[in-house]
């Protein structure tokens, strides 16, 4: 208990330090403190993470007897995701104390079976916008509540599924998400807008789709009982949605910041003017403790430091532009998101793979054609984040419902998946193949 404030605090300058990342040894600093604060909270760690930051430290002596270069590109990415991670958490954390978000939480219960399912759905993708895995923590524990309250039924089964494809679209169109960010970061050729404008479509077939692959309810599981959300409430977190994007998009094109530091200082935006708006209503919440991040700040920082030195091995190895056939370079597309669905079967963090994937892959890519990698990368991303045993979103659903994630986001979902990714292969090779 008594290392309970230093971890804290030393997440707090992790934090800082991606802020200030753009001023010399702010990189390093950032990493140290994000390490430190993993070592830390070893003894509460989960094996997974673990094993990363394991595998991350061997990097990192690796890289001092190959090339200590690499070591400051990989601690620069180490800082800024997981500065990123951190920002994103503390906004999840103060949303999460709204009445405007409980109450659009269980709004979505209500209605016939088919509403109840797009609705916790889509609901789920908008929270996760803001909320990334907390909106996983907060829609998912009404389904667990449901679940203590009736028993085990249908209609949770199919609620289980929502929230988890949902959440599993969500990384392929939104531009707060990691994987968003990180595309765009290592495909600099890549405009937001014109990921958004295939990945938006793309997610939203997703979703209907899984309406092909639901269990049959019994039309007496209509609720009729739900409260709905007000107007006002959606209208003011739709709005802060839309103000953290409007900022994402002035700070990186006003003053040419980094889409992951643009995205963070963001978020601590929004958590500043909360924490104003309650000072101003008399109230005076709590300072955020960040003692118990060391799962996350091990899988996102240590998997982002281990991607930056392979890829910075790798690339090393390579020298000149290669010349292939822009059939090759299709196929290429087509692949990833299959690379990124059997790493994750494999329990492999998507972070590793979009790093790799991005970091070689970008800077050979033919310029005109990075949108047909960008798109493989997000739709992969995605489909593994709801299809795999081992993503953190299948892991926070066992433990709310009882649904043991081989089933939950495998087993129910495969056909999906399988589908998805079929779809995702042919939209890349189709936009490399006419872009090209």
């Amino acid at each position: 208990m008594v290392l309970l404030p230093l971890r804290s605090a030393l997440a707090y300058v992790a934090l800082l330090s991606a802020v200030l990342a753009i001023l010399p040894g702010m990189t390093y600093l950032g990493a140290a403190a994000a390490g430190m604060t993993v070592l830390l909270g070893w003894q509460d760690m989960r094996n997974v993470p673990r094993v990363v930051f394991v595998v991350a430290l061997a990097m990192l002596v690796f890289a001092l007897g190959y090339d200590p270069e690499l070591i400051e590109t990989a601690s620069g990415n180490m800082t800024r995701l997981a500065g990123l991670m951190l920002a994103v958490m503390l906004l999840s954390n103060v949303l999460a104390r709204t009445d405007d978000l409980q109450q659009i939480s269980i709004s979505l219960f209500g209605g016939k079976p088919l509403a109840r399912y797009l609705s916790l759905a889509f609901g789920t993708s908008l929270v996760s916008v803001p909320l990334n895995f907390g909106s996983v923590a907060v829609v998912g524990s009404l389904v667990g509540e449901r679940i203590r309250r009736n028993g085990d039924s249908e209609s949770t089964r199919n609620a289980t599924r929502a929230v988890l494809r949902g959440f599993g679209v969500a990384p392929m169109f939104s531009p707060l998400s990691i994987s968003v960010v990180l595309t765009l970061t290592l495909l600099p050729q890549v405009s937001l807008l014109s990921l958004l404008l295939l990945a938006v479509p793309f997610s939203v077939v997703m979703v209907l789709a899984g309406l092909r692959w639901r269990e049959p309810e019994p039309l007496q599981t209509t609720e009729r009982s739900v409260i709905r959300a007000g107007a006002g409430s959606w209208f003011r977190f739709g709005g802060l949605i839309l103000a953290i994007c409007v900022g994402v998009l002035w700070l990186s094109h006003r003053f040419g910041l980094s889409y992951a530091h643009a995205v963070a200082l963001s978020c601590l935006a929004a958590v500043l003017l909360y924490r104003i708006l309650g000072w101003l209503n008399r109230e005076n919440p709590p300072m955020t403790s960040m003692a118990n991040v060391s799962n996350e700040l091990a899988i996102v920082g240590g998997s982002a430091f281990i991607g930056a030195v392979l890829s910075g091995v790798v690339m090393g190895q390579i020298s000149g532009q290669p010349e292939l056939p822009v059939w090759l370079w299709g196929i290429l597309a087509a692949g990833v998101p299959w690379v990124f669905f059997a790493a994750g079967l494999a329990g492999m963090n998507p972070i590793i793979i979009a790093t790799l994937v991005g970091g070689i892959l970008g800077s050979l890519w033919p310029g005109a054609a990075q949108l047909g990698l960008a798109i493989g990368m997000v739709t992969g991303w995605g489909i593994t984040a709801f299809g795999t045993p081992f993503a953190a979103n299948a892991l926070i659903m066992e433990r709310l419902t009882g649904y043991r994630t081989r089933d939950a986001s495998f087993r129910w979902s495969l056909a999906l998946s399988l589908s998805g990714l079929c779809a995702a292969s042919l939209l890349g090779f189709s936009l490399t193949l006419w872009l090209a």
